[in-house]
C-alpha cells in the first residue's frame, strides 16, 4: 500500500475570468472614461454570440460587445513582443545546420 499524505486545507487563489482583467487593464487605461456616446449595433450568428457568452461570462450583449472592444484595443503584450521581434537572434545564438 502507499503512503497516505496529508492534504493542506489552505484553498487556492482563484484566477480571475480573463474578462475582468481585460476591463480592468481597460478601465486603468482610461478607455471606460467618459460619456457613452458612440452606438454600436450589428447582426451576428447566434452560434457566435452564445458562445462568446459561454467563454466569457458575458451575459449580456453590451457586456460582450465593451470585452470585444476593450480586447481589441489593447493587444496582448506578449503577441506584441513576439511580433516585434520576429526573425531576430541574440547574439549568442548560432544556429547548427
Amino acid at each position: 500500500m502507499g503512503v497516505k499524505v496529508a492534504r493542506s486545507k489552505r484553498k487556492t487563489p482563484e484566477a480571475k475570468p480573463v474578462s475582468s482583467v481585460v476591463l480592468e487593464e481597460a478601465r486603468l487605461a482610461g478607455l471606460l472614461d467618459g460619456e457613452k456616446t458612440e452606438h454600436v449595433s450589428f447582426r451576428a450568428p447566434r452560434a457566435l454570440i452564445e458562445a462568446a457568452k459561454r467563454q466569457s461570462g458575458a451575459s449580456k450583449p453590451t457586456e460582450l460587445g465593451l470585452l470585444a472592444l476593450a480586447m481589441l484595443a489593447q493587444p496582448d503584450p506578449a503577441a506584441t513582443f513576439l511580433k516585434a521581434t520576429r526573425g531576430v537572434l541574440g547574439p549568442d545564438h548560432k544556429l547548427d545546420y
